[in-house]
């Protein structure tokens, strides 16, 4: 393909992708005051406020933190906040098959088989994550809410409180994608098995001091719950690359499969003198 029409294969893709996100956005826009229940109701259970979102946020409910939005445009910025990040969410299939669609076409096979390989890895790894996040945001939730002085009306801005949850999903979820960038560099042969083992001792104080960072709360719970995954993950993608180092010895030791060359031996050789040509019977100089 040329260069025009590169560009047009990415427009084309792009339009349908934006297209997507539009159609689930618009439709989000309906629904973004139930949308913004489901967010936020374990934390609000979590802090005993049982009553329903609306009555939360007119301040019917005494009993717990009260709902607020500040601003005159907070209303309007918060809706379309929400109708968009589950347009973003929602048709990630649509636009992640785009991106693919536009460059598989220029991929080797082996190269598009270990792409679907961490395409079909990375993916629930990040649910994984995000789902996490979402379970562990009640406790953080407690812990937090502790700390305000007895008697006191806590206030809970709503676009604070569904950024801080947004931002510990995506955090949670991209943490989650360690070991498989791991298990990446190590395909690649820019990091061993062995390496990986040796760093045990760094990578469990840098997790630990990552998910201290990481969690808003300063229970050790919280912590644990994001660095205990993580511990495991890692030791998994370390078992990973030495399987795979083992493997790509064995196969280096084998010799080229059949769909590869051999390795060509450029080494100058010396060249002997050429014997002289016999001279025929009856033949004189």
């Amino acid at each position: 393909m040329s260069l025009v029409e590169h560009l047009r294969e990415l427009r084309k893709r792009l339009a349908i992708a934006v297209a997507a996100i539009l159609v689930v956005t618009v439709t989000a826009a309906f629904f973004y005051e139930a949308i913004t229940d489901f967010a936020t109701r374990p934390i609000l259970d979590a802090v005993g406020c049982r009553s329903a979102f609306a009555e939360l946020a007119r301040g019917e409910d005494k009993t717990c933190a009260r709902l607020v939005l500040n601003g005159l445009i907070a209303p309007f910025s918060l809706a379309l906040k929400v109708s968009l990040a589950t347009g973003l969410v929602v048709a990630a299939p649509v636009w992640l098959y785009q991106l693919w669609a536009f460059i598989a076409p220029g991929l080797h096979r082996h190269e598009r088989k270990y792409t679907l390989l961490f395409v079909g890895a990375g993916v629930p790894l990040f649910l994984a994550g995000g789902f996490l996040a979402y379970r562990t945001l009640p406790v953080m939730a407690r812990v937090l809410l502790d700390f305000s002085p007895a008697q006191v009306d806590n206030q809970l801005p709503l676009d604070e409180l569904l950024d801080l949850i947004v931002r510990m999903v995506v955090v949670f979820g991209f943490a989650f994608e360690l070991p498989l960038l791991l298990v990446m560099l190590n395909v690649c042969g820019v990091v061993s098995g062995r390496k990986m083992l040796g760093w045990w001792r760094w990578m469990i104080m840098g997790v630990t001091l990552f998910s201290a960072i990481a969690t808003p709360s300063t229970d050790p719970l919280s912590m644990l719950a994001l660095a205990a995954p993580l511990w495991l993950l890692y030791a998994l993608a370390t078992v990973v690359a030495l399987l795979l180092d083992r493997r790509r010895a064995r196969s280096a030791a084998g010799g080229p499969s059949d769909d590869e060359a051999s390795a060509l031996d450029f080494t100058p050789e010396e060249i002997e003198e050429p014997e002289p040509e016999p001279v025929p019977a009856g033949r004189h100089a």
